[in-house]
């Protein structure tokens, strides 16, 4: 079987099948209602949906969530502190909208060259015990951190082909801040927008080119439009890595069995996003819509020779990162990449 269609298969199978809890207790509950953002558009509208309905199922409607789709009620950038705040009660994020704003959330969003491949991403988090630190940050800002839900590809689309970094520097490339450290290192200029305003710039030359996932949500986005370039990095990957976030005082006053059933719903929609995210790229990448290419050797290399220099930066900011950043750096070394 082609891998596509194992992951379409895999993806099938986790929608079909129910979240396996059921309580007496739950359903005796008084209903708690949760609102929930995500950065996500209508392209994640079945997934999320699928989310909470398993909630409400499992909980015998005794606790609902509803959601609304990217900066509907704050800022992308602004969900956190919003979570904190219990300005809304739960999001999923990418905690690369909020370096500044808590000391490990560049090392959770996926440093450049931290894993290459989901199983060895999982074995850090959970394993090596990365995601206890995570954990602690977000406690220490009144946020509980369910867990990290990995996303798909994260490569270059640009209006114009692309075949070195010294392409780049006649271009201006939207990238966090965490990846826009890295390519000024080469004298590549770059910009932060959020991702609801992508189309815009690349239509209007605002930009020309993004840093922002692959090509489903390039598709999903019709960034394609505009620019049909796609460049293969080879930096990280997964490449990004969302999460779910819930305000801790709520989740504090939570029955255990509400907050046995959001765990439970939460694992199985982390598993779901990330093969949708994986095999719809897979579709994507067949679709015609893309011509690829993929930056050369030497030049990855260099990146992520470059992204160390990131690591370091990052441990010096607190006794945390440099935990977690030992981490990383041995499960690279066990993998031969240290």
């Amino acid at each position: 079987m082609k891998r596509r269609n194992i992951l379409k298969a895999a993806a099938a199978g986790l929608a079909a099948a129910p979240l396996a809890i059921s309580s007496t207790n739950a359903q005796a509950a008084s209903t708690v209602r949760l609102r929930m953002q995500t950065y996500w558009g209508t392209e994640s509208d079945e997934i999320h949906d699928q989310f909470l309905d398993d909630v409400k199922v499992a909980s015998n409607k005794s606790l609902r969530i509803k959601r609304f789709r990217g900066s509907e009620l704050v800022p992308n950038a602004d969900m956190f502190q919003a979570v904190s705040k219990g300005t809304i009660d739960m999001c999923q994020g990418y905690a690369g909208y909020w370096p500044g704003q808590l000391d490990i959330a560049s090392i959770e969003a996926g440093l450049p060259g931290a894993w290459t491949n989901y199983d060895e991403a999982q074995y850090i988090m959970e394993s090596k015990g990365l995601i206890d630190l995570i954990r602690e940050g977000y406690a220490e800002q009144g946020v509980h951190y369910l867990g990290p839900i990995m996303g798909g590809p994260f490569d270059l689309l640009t209006t114009k082909p692309v075949k070195s970094l010294e392409d780049l520097k006649n271009m201006k490339i939207r990238a966090t801040p965490s990846v826009a450290k890295i390519l000024e290192k080469f004298d590549i200029p770059t910009v932060y927008l959020p991702g609801g305003e992508l189309y815009l710039a690349l239509s209007t030359g605002t930009i020309d080119g993004v840093i922002y996932a692959g090509t489903n949500e390039y598709k999903a986005m019709k960034l394609y439009e505009s620019a049909k370039y796609y460049t293969f990095l080879n930096m990280v990957n997964p490449g990004y890595t969302d999460q779910m976030l819930i305000n801790k005082a709520k989740w504090d006053s939570m029955s255990d069995e509400h907050r046995r059933i959001i765990e439970m719903a939460y694992a199985k929609h982390a598993r779901k996003m990330h093969t949708w995210m994986v095999s719809g790229s897979i579709d994507a990448g067949t679709s015609g819509l893309f011509e690829f290419a993929t930056l050369p050797a030497e030049d990855s290399a260099r990146l992520r020779k470059a992204a160390r220099v990131l690591w370091e930066e990052e441990a010096a900011k607190s006794p945390r990162n440099a935990k977690a950043i030992e981490i990383i750096a041995a499960a690279a070394k066990a993998t031969g990449r240290g």
